[in-house]
């Protein structure tokens, strides 16, 4: 089985999982309709651009229960109850204000909701010992994260009856934690290939406002940690799957290394300057130009969904003449096209509908869509000068303002220099909407 198609096919993968375990109790079920009930509600279904969505949460579930009968632990009938509950609500976090899901939210939310006490009371579940185990799926797993983590931990298991002076569970309580823990890393990558995976990646990396120069390097990191830090559990849980999944994971992993690679010769032939990044302005004769409009629309679907503006007409506002565009070239004016800025009228934009712009209809602003680079070419200051390039342009052509979408802190350090001001801020991602006077 390769990716799921959507949530109802998901949901009855995790179901024939759950008649195999016999976790069939109707309470089981009605959790699962619960989960997905609740994330949908509250706007963090399918269509939420960020990592800790509805699939997340069901990718996690379906993968705990079919690499249940790994070697390293000895699962009991009781564990997998556990183990269900807790992988279906470690991310439980439907008021979320920033992408990634706080511990402290989640209990907070599933110790209080009315519905979900009465749930885990039919199940016969103690809630500290769930509690425990999402506690144990923090990360990173060192320093004050997981201090923190502990102290709770320590709170939940006095507070129950089950683990209350029986180091023997506690200590079996915190390894399902460990292995709910690497499921939680391991479950998405394993059920794709690596078209899924690099979106993830941008999604969390669009999620927690990261800049686009680290997203490879930290995905690398990320994955070294899991197969270094985690070797005998990652090891066991990934020899239990489907071996399209093993081979899912591991080919991400591979793909991941090798563009870092590209980054990092990139890096290392700029720095020694047998590469030259040339913003240039382009003219209308090349607009017009089907290979030149291709080449572009390659660079643009690398964005994140969320910056990937007027994506229907894309080609076609490339040849508008109120459009304008620079492109970052390799060494020379005719160079390889490596990124691109675009932008045109405020007007010939749809922007969320949130957006009040006092200035549309007035024709005085220009929008700048979010700057295209390809992977590898980010952090080297070659967007920024196609930006101030961009600005020149607009300015020369009478417009009075210029809004474009950056990350929060971008924009903040943006108002002293540019007199950048905020015209509408969003979260979770903080990905907000700005304007400069030209």
């Amino acid at each position: 089985m390769q990716e799921f198609a959507n949530v109802h096919s998901m949901r009855n993968e995790i179901l024939s999982l759950m008649a195999e375990q016999k976790l069939e109790n109707d309470c089981y079920l009605e959790m699962l309709d619960f989960t997905i009930d609740l994330f949908e509600s509250q706007g963090l279904g399918t269509e939420y651009y960020g990592y800790h969505n509805i699939n997340h949460e069901l990718e996690v579930t379906y993968i705990s229960l079919l690499a249940i009968n790994q070697e390293k632990i000895q699962f009991t009938e009781e564990d997998k109850k556990y183990l269900y509950v807790a992988a279906l609500f470690h991310d439980f976090d439907p008021q979320k204000n920033v992408d990634k899901p706080h511990e402290e939210s989640v209990l907070k939310f599933i110790s209080t909701d009315k519905k979900l006490r009465e749930l885990l009371t039919s199940a016969k579940i103690d809630l500290e010992i769930i509690k425990v185990l999402i506690l144990r799926t923090t990360y990173p797993w060192s320093g004050e994260t997981r201090r923190n983590a502990e102290l709770e931990i320590k709170k939940c298991f006095d507070n129950s009856e089950i683990t209350k002076n029986n180091i023997e569970i506690q200590k079996h309580i915190m390894e399902m934690g460990w292995y709910l823990s690497v499921v939680d890393r391991i479950s998405g990558y394993a059920l794709g290939d690596f078209t899924k995976a690099m979106e993830m990646a941008k999604m969390n990396a669009h999620a927690l406002a990261w800049r686009p120069s680290i997203i490879i390097r930290t995905a690398v990191a990320y994955f070294e940690e899991i197969l270094n830090k985690e070797a005998s559990m990652s090891k066991a849980i990934l020899k239990t799957l489907p071996k399209e999944m093993r081979k899912n994971f591991f080919d991400t992993v591979l793909s991941f290394m090798k563009i870092r690679q590209e980054e990092v010769s990139i890096q290392a032939n700029y720095s020694y300057e047998h590469l030259k990044l040339i913003p240039t302005i382009e003219n209308q004769s090349i607009q017009e130009d089907e290979e030149f409009a291709q080449t572009l629309y390659n660079i643009f679907l690398e964005l994140p969904k969320p910056l990937q503006f007027g994506k229907e007409s894309f080609k076609e506002s490339i040849k508008d003449p109120e459009t304008i565009i620079n492109t970052l070239r390799l060494n020379d004016n005719n160079g390889e096209i490596v990124g691109f800025s675009k932008g045109g009228p405020l007007e010939k934009y749809q922007l969320r509908e949130e957006i009040r712009d006092e200035n549309y209809g007035l024709k005085n602003t220009i929008f700048l869509e979010p700057l295209a680079l390809k992977m590898g070419y980010w952090g080297l200051r070659g967007g920024s000068e196609m930006r101030h390039m961009f600005i020149m342009q607009a300015h020369s052509m009478k417009y009075k303002y210029l809004t474009s979408f950056a990350l929060r802190d971008v924009i903040k350090a943006r108002i002293h220099k540019e007199e950048a001001e905020f015209v509408q801020q969003f979260d979770p991602e903080r990905w907000d909407y700005y304007r400069v006077v030209l």
